[in-house]
Order: C-alpha cells, then structure tokens, then sequence
C-alpha cells in the first residue's frame, strides 16, 4: 500500500507536531465525515510522532473494541510502517506491537473501549500517548481513565470521530473547549480524502438521509428529531404478489405484556422481501399468551420453508429456551445495538435492499410512527410503535454480521 497523495487537512493531521506552528498543543482533534481520510493519515503521525520523540515509551491505541481497531485502524497502517523501514513485532494474543525506527524501539497497546467497565483495563498503565479511533462512541469514564495515563513528559493525545449528538459529552467536553484544552481542531470533509473519486462520494451520499445524512456526509453535530426512517417510501418499498426466495430468515420482537413481532424474511434477486408477519397485542387482544402459543404461531409463519434460523430478542431467554427445546429452527440471540441498527437499517432502505409486502400492516403502521425522542438529549428513539421496528433491525444487524449475507450490504458503512 502506497500513499500518493495527501491533501491538506491530511498533511496537517500527520505532520502538525513537527510544526511551528501547531506543535505547542498538547492534542489533536479530527472529526467530520465519513470516508474523509482522517484515520489513517492520523494513526500514521501518531506512529511517526512516537518513533521520533521517545525510545522505550509505552503508548495505547484505543477503539470502541479490539476488532475493530484492528479492522480500521492496525491492519490498513502496518504494511505502510513496514514500507517507511519499521520494525515491527505484532503479538495478537498480547494485544500488542513493537516497533523500531531508527534504532529507537517503543510499544503500542491495543484496548477496546466499549463499555464503562473498560476503564480498569487501562487503568495502572503510564503512558506516553494515545490514540482514539471513533472516540464518540466510547464511555467517558474509559476515555479519561486513558487520559489520566499519560504522565510522561512530551506526551500527546490523538482524537478522531464521525459526529454525534451534540449533547453528547466528548463534544462539550472537548470540542467547543478546544482552546481550554490546548488542542488542533481539523473538520474533515470527503473532499479532503483524494483517494476518494466523485463517483463514490456520490454513492456514499446516496446511502444515508435525515441525521445520518447530516452526521456522516456533512459532519455536523446534529439533533435526532423526526421519525427514524424518514427515507421509507411506500412508492418504493411495498410490494405486493408472490415472491419466489431462494432462503428464509425469521426475526422476533418478543413480548409478554408489550407486544410480540415476527417478520417472514426471503432473498431474491439480492433483495430481502418481509413476506408476512405475526404481531400479537395482549393489552389490545385482552389474553397474554404463553411461550408455546406464540411458538405455535411461529411454525405457522414459517410454513413448510425451510428456515435458515430465527434471529430473536436477546432477552428472551424463555422463548429462545422453547425453540430450541422443540429442534426444528436454528435459533441465534440477536444483536441489540440500538442506533448502529437503525444506521444499518436506514442504509438498506437507502440502497433498496429491503422490501415489504402490502399485508404487513403493523410494520407499516410503525413506519410512520417510529420517532427520535427529542427530549431525551441523546440519540433514542420513543419507546412505542417500535416493535416490528425492532425485529426488523435484529434481522438487519445479523444479516450485516453473517458470513452467509452474501453482498447484501456490500456498500454499508461503519462508523
């Protein structure tokens, strides 16, 4: 992997400590737009900064887990390393990397910062630096936990993130008070990657409308308001007649007093069609059902398909206990991230991947009443009219994350 071209705002992120300039601060910020070329030329300065400035330091690289800083960040960064004469000995089950430049050799810790419990990870460490990949969706307490570490002379903190909330803590904390904190503020745009051709920006603004529209192709720190799905069209994703699949998935919204929702999913033609559903009230019905009833009506949505496996509400213990105790549907917890759903979800639709059959009447209805809550100041959605909503994005998450999801969404993005 060559470098060829760099653009400004990329030069100014890998290069600003050696700079008059900016090398008094004691951070750095990048934020804005998805696919803008902020993370790699980031990490690629953070390396070169720590390899010029220390010998025998200990340093960290933080993401929102392990994996995905490996994905994102470590892996696309170590072929380049190698290219500019580093050194370097990764140890994958240590979470580590040693590196050697000119005859100056320093570690790099890896460390996945995805809940509140991740702080004690880090904590003891004395650090020389450290980097955040996508620090927006880290907990606060991990991310100054991580902070406090750096105790070395010299040291620096390194920051990157797609746009939140902004509520949300790391942007009042540290972006409006940038100046406070003594830190580089650079805003990313997709016109400061020229890596990037026109026609695939014109593709990732295709993807994404409402908040994430303005979050991941504008970069701005925007409110969620309005319904979640504003890109739904009936014009564009009802369908109605017979649809030959050629794989069926189920997908299960489970409740006792709340309501239950079950979609009927098949593949055609790289497309997935909701084929029917069972949604089952008891507060509107008057009678609560058991775990069998609602299997029964499980088995009745499946037919004589053959179903690939039923992705259901993680909290169901009860309900996924009783499909596997009966051994005819391969049965898996679902993924339960709230708004990493909803992006993926609105992703799909954008890109027409997701189809519904005119006979799905509750998924309908909750498309159009399925909205942020403005109130809560932060990203989430009102808790009503969300039930087939949420089978629907179990399905999605899964599907995103299975092996066998074929090129369904191919041209997603992550944060």
């Amino acid at each position: 992997m060559k470098i060829t071209k760099l653009s400004l705002k990329q030069k100014i992120a890998m290069r600003w400590w050696l700079s008059p300039k900016f090398s008094g601060y004691d951070a750095i910020i990048c934020d804005g737009a998805v696919r803008s070329g902020k993370t790699l030329s980031m990490s690629l300065g953070f390396v070169f900064w720590a390899s010029q400035r220390f010998n025998g330091g200990a340093f960290a690289m933080c993401g929102k887990t392990i994996t995905s800083l490996r994905r994102n960040v470590v892996t696309p960064m170590l072929p380049v390393l190698k290219e500019q004469g580093f050194i370097i000995n990764e140890k994958v089950s240590g979470n580590y990397f040693d590196m050697t430049f000119n005859g100056c050799t320093n570690r790099v810790y890896l460390f996945g910062g995805k809940d509140e419990s991740s702080a004690a990870l880090i904590q003891g460490m004395t650090l020389s630096g450290v980097f955040f990949d996508e620090v927006a969706l880290m907990p606060r307490s991990f991310v100054e936990q991580a902070l406090a570490r750096c105790s070395v002379n010299g040291s620096k903190m390194w920051f990157n993130c797609n746009p939140d909330n902004p509520s949300h803590w790391f942007y009042n904390e540290w972006i409006k008070k940038r100046k406070e904190k003594n830190a580089l503020y650079l805003h990313f745009t997709m016109a400061d990657n020229p890596s990037l051709s026109k026609s695939v920006r014109k593709r990732y603004e295709r993807m994404y409308s409402g908040t994430f529209y303005d979050r991941f192709i504008l970069g701005k720190w925007t409110a969620s308001q309005g319904v979640v799905y504003p890109m739904f069209s009936e014009s564009e994703h009802v369908f109605s007649g017979d649809i030959e699949c050629e794989k069926y998935v189920i997908s299960c919204d489970y409740g006792t007093v709340n309501p239950s929702s079950f979609g009927l999913w098949g593949l055609s033609g790289g497309i997935w069609y909701r084929l029917s559903e069972y949604y089952y009230d008891s507060r509107r019905e008057g009678l609560s059902r058991t775990d069998e009833e609602h299997y029964a009506a499980l088995e009745e949505l499946a037919g004589s398909r053959h179903i690939e496996k039923v992705i259901v509400d993680p909290s169901a213990a009860s309900f996924i206990e009783c499909i596997r105790r009966h051994e005819k549907y391969p049965v898996v917890k679902a993924d339960n991230d709230v708004i990493s759903g909803i992006r993926q979800v609105s992703t799909a639709l954008k890109q027409g991947r997701l189809k519904f059959h005119s006979s799905c009447r509750d998924i309908l209805r909750e498309f159009t009443l399925y909205s942020w809550n403005e109130k809560a100041g932060t990203d989430a959605p009102i808790k009503e009219n969300d039930h087939a909503m949420d089978d629907m994005r179990y399905f999605v998450a899964d599907m995103l994350n299975s092996q066998d999801s074929g090129d369904f969404f191919a041209l997603s993005v992550t944060r």
